[in-house]
């Protein structure tokens, strides 16, 4: 995701492209201006403490301490100043007594400044190796500092996020994942419509890594990246199918609605789990006394839950027809 066409024909041409456009300096990242000032200024004025990073995938939490750490040290000694350590790592307290402690305790002689810890998802670490960690941070902190990076706040124990300044990262806006997306678009010369840029950011959710995915993805499966690709390549209903699975589920028979969506659903390959979610998203459009859509409401969260279960889908799918007759019925004998 770097900003400059130089630095991605640099890059090997078979890398995905999360990586070949992945930012290489604070300057290329796109989003949390805010953040990345703060950042800045701690780096600037040699005062870094340790960080803490959460929030969701695909918002930069990654990418921005990359490339602090570039900047704060050469390409030679990066690999001797910087451990980085992922969930696909054993992050047990075997690796928090061994690895991390001697690495964070070694000092460097001829180089001036400290060393670089970044644990990636770093709620996946035990709780053991939580309680470890405290008094490594503590012990340690003249050399070294730690960034920790975690999607879920309440997984990582009190007494470490009271040692780190916390950062927030919320997904990214369309503002910025559009100027990016059409960068990258620009460099590949993807040939894409408006409304497949608009399923591109919808289905993405904030997440630029997914934009990017899919938008790969798409483009070399169909050539063209359109509306109709971007959601049939990601196997997500189109608008339109679920415009007309509501309209069979109101104004249909049972037996016709229910076989009609089963055709649907069979032919484009969808899954039921993902119909609840769009359909959900189309209740708040549809003019519905209150009591009502609360009814109908607490009725698909019911099937959504039986879903995660693992009940068979056809008879959840019978469910969800049933309770959308059953409203068709409360809102015609209140208007009688």
């Amino acid at each position: 995701m770097a900003s400059s066409s130089s630095k991605a024909s640099q890059q090997p041409r078979n890398l995905p492209w999360v990586e070949k456009y992945r930012p290489q300096s604070l300057d290329d990242l796109i989003s949390h201006r805010d953040i990345l000032s703060t950042i800045q200024r701690f780096i600037s004025e040699d005062r870094l403490p340790h960080l803490l990073f959460n929030g969701p995938p695909g918002t930069g939490k990654t990418s921005t301490i990359l490339a602090c750490a570039k900047q704060l040290y050469k390409d030679r000694e990066f690999s001797s100043m910087v451990l980085e350590l992922n969930a696909s790592d054993d992050r047990g307290i075997d690796v928090v007594r061994g690895p991390i402690l001697s690495f964070a305790s070694t000092r460097t002689i001829f180089k001036k400044g400290f060393k670089l810890v970044i644990l990636d998802e770093a709620d996946a670490m035990t709780q053991d190796a939580q309680n470890a960690l405290r008094r490594v941070i503590e012990k340690f902190t003249e050399n070294t500092r730690f960034c920790l990076i975690c999607n879920y706040l309440s997984k990582i124990i009190p007494a470490l996020q009271s040692r780190c300044t916390r950062f927030r990262f919320g997904p990214l806006v369309p503002e910025q994942m559009i100027p990016r997306l059409e960068h990258v678009i620009q460099q590949e010369n993807i040939d894409i419509s408006p409304d497949g840029m608009k399923a591109l950011v919808t289905l993405s959710s904030g997440d630029m890594r997914r934009s990017l995915n899919i938008l790969q993805s798409t483009s070399m499966a169909y050539g063209k990246v359109t509306e109709d690709s971007v959601y049939t390549c990601t196997g997500h209903p189109l608008r339109s199918d679920i415009a007309n699975i509501l309209d069979w589920s109101l104004n249909q028979n049972f037996t016709t609605a229910y076989n009609q969506i089963l055709q649907l659903k069979t032919l484009k390959g969808l899954a039921l789990h993902d119909i609840l979610t769009e359909v959900h998203l189309l209740i708040h459009r549809v003019d519905f006394p209150p009591s009502i859509r609360m009814d109908l409401l607490i009725k698909l969260a019911d099937i959504e839950h039986r879903l995660a279960s693992g009940t068979n889908e056809k008879i959840q799918l019978s469910s969800m027809v049933a309770a959308f007759q059953a409203v068709r019925d409360l809102v015609t004998s209140d208007a009688a």
